[in-house]
């Protein structure tokens, strides 16, 4: 497994699958730690050389180091990906990810803000007056009101609201982009928002939707660390990120009767199997409100 290959599939990533600068980061890694355990403990940095049996001790190794079966699994599938490129290059002829399987993942439902915290959070919360502030509070309300993920949102670009359709035009992983639906509400909101940017002037950077008032792009780790903080006002959740609220968004549409496939239009699933997640916690719902009403429950 030499870095030449290594770096060829990642630009195989990086311009054929236009895969995002954090999935190409992530691969890379993945790669890096396969290689470096072949390389001492197998004596080898040749992926033809790589059999099922080395695949399996690195596999094993990392479940004694720790380290969980999910990021296990994430970590194969990186590998599986780079084997089956080197396949089509006819670099290796066999395949060792065949007999390979992953580590049982433990069931994990999605975490979200209950319905009364949002509603505290954004009805009695004082987020202040300003620029900055009106944009903080607006964050928090395109992420609870379309699902959106945090680089759709930091990429959003005021070009893609359109308050005639009442729709925002997002661009999801892969460069797919879709359409998200938007109430009355957040859309007055967002109308206000483009408004106030106008006489606050914010220059350059300005395609964007949400910029800092000196004009800078925002960050992930600002946007993380602002939901982080607003979240904490309203709930005790060990987890408080904009991928909360997307689940949190994804829960509440569901809980009020959305229906499933519409659901996974407007997050952008590829597949249902994706979606579905949110039913358990509507069937958890469902199960607390028997116990309560039911006499025999």
């Amino acid at each position: 497994m030499s870095s030449i290959h290594i770096d060829s599939f990642l630009n195989y990533l990086r311009f054929e699958k236009r895969s995002s600068p954090h999935t190409i980061s992530a691969y890379q890694n993945d790669l890096e730690s396969l290689e470096t355990f072949l390389t001492v403990e197998c004596a080898t940095d040749k992926p033809e050389e790589a059999t099922h049996l080395f695949i399996r001790s690195w596999i094993v190794k990392m479940m004694e180091e720790g380290i969980g079966a999910r990021s296990v699994n994430r970590k194969i599938t990186a590998v599986r990906s780079f084997f089956k490129y080197l396949m089509r290059q006819q670099i290796v002829k066999i395949n060792p990810l065949l007999r390979i399987q992953g580590p049982k993942s433990p069931s994990r439902l999605p975490v979200f803000v209950e319905e009364e915290k949002m509603t505290e959070l954004l009805t009695t919360i004082d987020f202040g007056t300003g620029y900055e502030a009106t944009m903080k509070k607006l964050i928090v309300e395109t992420f609870y009101g379309t699902g959106m993920r945090l680089s759709e949102l930091i990429h959003l670009k005021t070009r893609d609201v359109d308050f005639y359709q009442s729709t925002l035009k997002v661009l999801g992983k892969r460069n797919k982009e879709r359409i998200i639906p938007i109430g009355k509400t957040l859309q007055n909101q967002l109308g206000d928002f483009v408004e106030l940017r106008k006489s606050a002037k914010p220059g350059k950077h300005d395609t964007y939707l949400f910029v800092h008032e000196n004009g800078k792009k925002l960050t992930e780790k600002f946007v993380y660390t602002l939901i982080n903080f607003y979240l904490g006002l309203v709930t005790t959740l060990d987890k408080k990120s904009p991928h909360v609220l997307r689940h949190t968004f994804a829960t509440h549409m569901l809980n009020h009767g959305a229906d499933l496939n519409a659901i996974k239009e407007i997050l952008g699933h590829a597949n249902l199997s994706a979606t579905q997640i949110y039913t358990h916690n509507t069937i958890e719902k469902l199960k607390d409100i028997h116990k309560q009403a039911h006499p025999k429950a």
